[in-house]
């Protein structure tokens, strides 16, 4: 269902900027899931191939568009049909009345068929191209083996195969999420707001993004965005999540494999033998180091999978000053190789 639609003239890059048709476009489940809809104006309307944008850990759909940099504008005026996700309980879709998963599972088994079916019904049921990242790329592991023929490719940026694997502060936050379980601490709705995270690491600016500050981990490498970038990133990205996200998160790190309720995830997708497969890291991120990112490369059992290192960090990948250089390009040659106009 789309809500709305106009035409709007937004930044890619600095000074790079373009025209593009964008539409909010709600799902017709049983939960309402919303995305913004992107697409080149004059174009006449034809796209490439549709693309689903799957934000991380309590992000929301500005972890891909900033007003001063734009991952989901990159890839529209490249030529696709980009949807752009708030998974349940983020952003406009919390506005519409979707409320915080009760597990993983409501985005794995509900949030993106429900997004999958919608996006086909607008674009020509063709199959679609789904880019996560962080939890949103593991979701995307989950998810597409169980959409068969309507998922045309899988791409994850920053994505833990085997979460806290390669950084020790990481697995000190295991320790902790698996002593709470331990204890019988209640977690079951509760939720995890981000935003005045955010807001404090506004405030302290210059601090938190000085490498002679010593920080157990960062979002970001520190310095590789622009202060004005990072401000919108902090101010606009940060939203919130469940408690029980985290405790997954934890228990796939204790159990080195992601799984879910059906305790199938990881062996599904690693069967995918006809699914293209990308898989991005970040050699600075301390948030997904490719020690924790590259097994899932390994693993699949596709006989069309490409892995990438880049010399950036967890949220640089997106929108950090190098992205458009560094990652931006690659990502969407890998489409190019894959779709046609």
């Amino acid at each position: 269902m789309i809500l709305s639609s106009r035409t709007v003239e937004q930044t890619i890059d600095r000074h790079d900027r373009a025209t593009f048709v964008k539409e909010i476009v709600v799902t017709k489940g049983r939960v309402p899931i919303a995305m913004v809809r992107k697409r080149l104006a004059d174009h006449g309307g034809a796209t490439r191939a549709p693309v689903l944008l799957v934000h991380g850990f309590s992000q929301n759909r500005f972890a891909w568009h900033l007003p001063a940099r734009s991952l989901a504008n990159h890839f529209a005026r490249a030529g696709y049909d980009t949807f752009n996700i708030d998974l349940r309980g983020h952003g406009r879709s919390r506005s519409l009345g979707a409320p915080l998963p009760r597990t993983i599972d409501d985005y794995v088994t509900e949030d993106i068929p429900d997004a999958i079916s919608e996006i086909t019904t607008h674009s020509g049921g063709r199959p679609v191209y789904m880019v996560g990242h962080s939890l949103g790329g593991i979701v995307g592991y989950a998810a597409a083996p169980r959409l068969a023929g309507g998922v045309a490719g899988l791409v994850s940026i920053g994505s833990p195969y085997h979460f806290a694997q390669g950084s020790w502060s990481l697995q000190a936050v295991l320790s902790v999420v698996d002593a709470m379980r331990r204890l019988g601490v209640p977690e079951f709705g509760l939720p995890l707001p981000m935003q005045p995270v955010g807001a404090v690491m506004r405030t302290l600016g210059w601090v938190v993004d000085s490498p002679y500050v010593p920080l157990p981990f960062r979002i970001w490498h520190a310095g590789a965005l622009e202060p004005h970038v990072l401000e919108q990133h902090l101010r606009l990205a940060f939203d919130r999540a469940a408690i029980t996200e985290l405790r997954s998160m934890c228990e796939w790190g204790a159990e080195a494999r992601f799984d879910g309720s059906s305790h199938d995830y990881f062996e599904r997708f690693e069967a995918m033998k006809n699914l293209p497969l990308l898989v991005v890291s970040g050699q600075n991120d301390d948030l997904a180091p490719p020690a924790s990112v590259r097994p899932a490369f390994e693993r699949s059992r596709s006989t069309d999978k490409t892995y990438r290192a880049t010399a950036l960090g967890h949220i640089d990948l997106l929108v950090g000053r190098d992205a458009p250089s560094a990652s931006w390009p690659f990502l969407t040659s890998w489409l190019a190789e894959r779709t046609t106009t």
